[in-house]
């Protein structure tokens, strides 16, 4: 067998694959092929979240869609329909299965104008989760702002198990984390252990964990599953960071009834509390083993949920 020689000077390929960039009303948006998900956005020039470049990996899961789970799932094990199964453990230093099967796959085009792309993903069966299923997510932008519809369609002959949830990092840039304002309409938040696994809930109110009015972040450390969300009349509840008279809203439709908010405390270097990850979930985190929130999908079924970012800049 001849081997093929390196040819010198070929373009390196981007660590996420193609990219997709969409535009319309000073707002822009850039999707990546390497899990699908938002690795920019801007309105006017402003950066809205803190994404990365081409040429990195997404840190800490920024913009990365989680499916068919978010968050973790207990030593990577579940029993549905009285099967047990094992994940793989894709944290090893916790023993978790971590956010899902397809934040590295590639994803591919379907449909594309100015100011929106349709991505897609034929997940296969795999160990742990022996079902196939039809990931497609549209990224649209316009002058409300960024704009994200998901579709998951179950290809399998049986019902599947299903979760989901995105993970984009909100900042007002030139406001550090501590300085932010944090609203979030939530009466309660899961307790965890020191593997961020649920051990129980607590109400917030009264407490330094109700953000329902609108609290400084401060000091306060974030890794936090938000449930019982209260929703607007139109079905949506709505997150918003306020600081240096703006502010950056985060909404989801009524398919997502939980809240995750991490202060990026974990993250290293300019990282490290420079952005609020706010991740609209359907479940909170080990779904799969309590059956809190989870979504079981007959064959043939799909679920569909909506989300968007909304910049209100500084009058």
């Amino acid at each position: 067998m001849t081997s093929v020689a390196h040819q010198s000077g070929a373009a390196a390929e981007p660590l996420s694959g193609t990219q997709w960039t969409i535009a319309a009303d000073g707002h822009q948006a850039v999707v990546v092929e390497v899990g699908g998900g938002l690795r920019s956005y801007r309105a006017n020039g402003v950066d809205h979240v803190s994404g990365y470049g081409d040429d990195e990996l997404a840190a800490g899961c920024a913009g990365q869609i989680l499916a068919p789970w978010p968050n973790r799932i207990r030593d990577g094990q579940y029993t549905f329909e009285g099967t047990q199964y094992q994940l793989f453990i894709t944290e090893p230093e916790r023993n978790n299965a971590l956010h899902g099967l397809v934040n590295y796959a590639r994803w591919h085009a379907v449909e594309q104008s100015a100011d929106a792309v349709t991505l897609e993903y034929l997940m296969p069966a795999q160990p742990g989760y022996p079902w196939p299923l039809r990931l497609r997510t549209t990224w649209q932008v316009s002058a409300a702002g960024l704009r994200a519809t998901h579709e998951v369609t179950n290809l399998a002959a049986q019902p599947v198990p299903f979760g989901f949830s995105v993970h984009p990092y909100l900042q007002i840039p030139g406001v550090p984390v501590d300085e932010l304002t944090l609203t979030l309409p939530a009466r309660n938040r899961l307790l965890v252990d020191s593997r961020l696994l649920p051990i129980g809930a607590s109400k917030v109110a009264g407490t330094e964990f109700d953000y329902t009015e609108g609290r400084r972040i401060g000091a306060a450390v974030l890794d936090t599953a938000f449930g019982d969300v209260e929703h607007a009349a139109d079905g949506t509840s709505t997150v918003v960071l306020a600081g240096g008279g703006a502010e950056v809203r985060i909404w989801g439709d009524d398919s997502f009834g939980w809240w995750q908010v991490f202060t990026s405390d974990t993250l290293s270097g300019d990282r490290y509390r420079k952005a609020v990850a706010i991740e609209p979930m359907t479940c909170p985190p080990d779904a799969f083993r309590s059956g809190r929130g989870l979504i079981v999908l007959d064959p043939g079924d799909a679920w569909r949920g909506v989300w968007g970012i909304t910049p209100v800049p500084a009058s």
